[in-house]
């Protein structure tokens, strides 16, 4: 049998005493692969790395080292959470690593979004790369790949697959959840405990905001996209729209509009809202927001949010625009 190809008559996980069953099931694999050996993990915070982190402290509890790296372009609380749950809560051995500086220095000036992407990921695996050559012990590089990765790359997928790390590591994969789609990971992760902000926690893409932040990304600019978004995203939760929109967040473009405030001229950026539906992310339409809501999101984001002189709702569906702006 093919050990990447799901098996025909394998059962979907649809509930939590399924989802508990395969928990009990890979924790004995692992367990059996990995004996009494280290594992390493790059704990992202998104939801299979969260879901892998989660299965394998049970299984093998310290023998796991999660590593952190903040590259400083997460969204607002996403790091405290990710220490919160699993350093506090299920007193995992994590290894949290503040690299925003690093980051943020190498990506001044740089505009092109295809060599944001590449600084970001090969910093990345650099500061990883460093954090587990001070580790003894680690024979074992834990994944999060799930089958649609299998099947939509014919291997890993790059966000997933920190392969870049040099081959004298020789670290040997353990990919528990290799053989599930995402609606089974978040039936796993609710079985694990994790918290549902995790569990049903959106897309997001491996550079983190530094695509959001359009262009050269600054500082300022940056703090603004952080705080809009984390505005949105308590506004759609109260209006009860998590679970309803497939995708929202906010874009802070590189470029600057004409406004006024107390009767002085400014020269500040547009902060634009993104929502989305989409089965598959091929295509994707906008959904109608109510009025009130959106007036609601945007005078907060004017009156909280410094830097601030405008506010749009990003109305293109997917074609021809794309979900994200870059």
């Amino acid at each position: 049998m093919n050990p990447n190809k799901r098996p025909d008559d394998m059962v979907r996980i649809t509930n939590g005493e399924l989802a508990a069953k395969f928990i009990d099931e890979q924790v004995a694999e692992v367990r059996k692969q990995v004996g009494d050996r280290g594992v390493l993990l790059a704990l992202s915070g998104g939801v299979d790395s969260s879901v892998v982190a989660a299965l394998l402290v049970r299984a093998i509890g310290k023998q796991l080292v999660c590593v952190h790296v903040n590259h400083g372009l997460m969204r607002k609380g996403e790091s405290e959470q990710v220490v919160s749950v699993f350093r506090d809560q299920m007193k995992a051995n994590l290894v949290y690593v503040d690299a925003t500086d690093r980051f943020l220095d190498k990506l001044v000036g740089v505009a092109d979004p295809e060599q944001k992407r590449k600084i970001i990921g090969g910093e990345f695996i650099r500061v990883f790369e460093e954090e587990a050559r001070k580790l003894d012990g680690i024979a074992f590089l834990a994944q999060g790949t799930i089958y649609p990765d299998i099947v939509e790359s014919k291997g890993v997928k790059a966000h997933h697959n920190v392969g870049g790390l040099p081959d004298d590591l020789k670290f040997e994969l353990v990919e528990p959840l290799k053989l599930l789609f995402k609606d089974e990971v978040r039936q796993v992760g609710r079985a694990l405990g994790l918290p549902s902000e995790m569990v049903d926690r959106q897309p997001f893409p491996g550079p983190g905001l530094g695509v959001r932040c359009t262009g050269a990304i600054t500082r300022d600019r940056l703090a603004a996209l952080r705080e809009s978004d984390a505005i949105l995203r308590e506004e759609f939760a109260k209006a009860g729209l998590v679970g309803k929109v497939w995708q929202f967040f906010t874009v802070v473009p590189d470029y600057r509009s004409t406004g006024v405030r107390a009767g002085k001229r400014l020269f500040d950026w547009p902060v634009v809202i993104r929502a989305v539906n989409t089965v598959d992310a091929m295509s994707a339409t906008v959904p109608d927001i109510d009025w009130n809501l959106l007036h609601r999101i945007s005078g907060r984001i004017l009156t909280e949010v410094p830097g601030v002189c405008r506010v749009l709702y990003d109305l293109s569906p997917k074609e021809p625009a794309t979900i994200e702006w870059e």
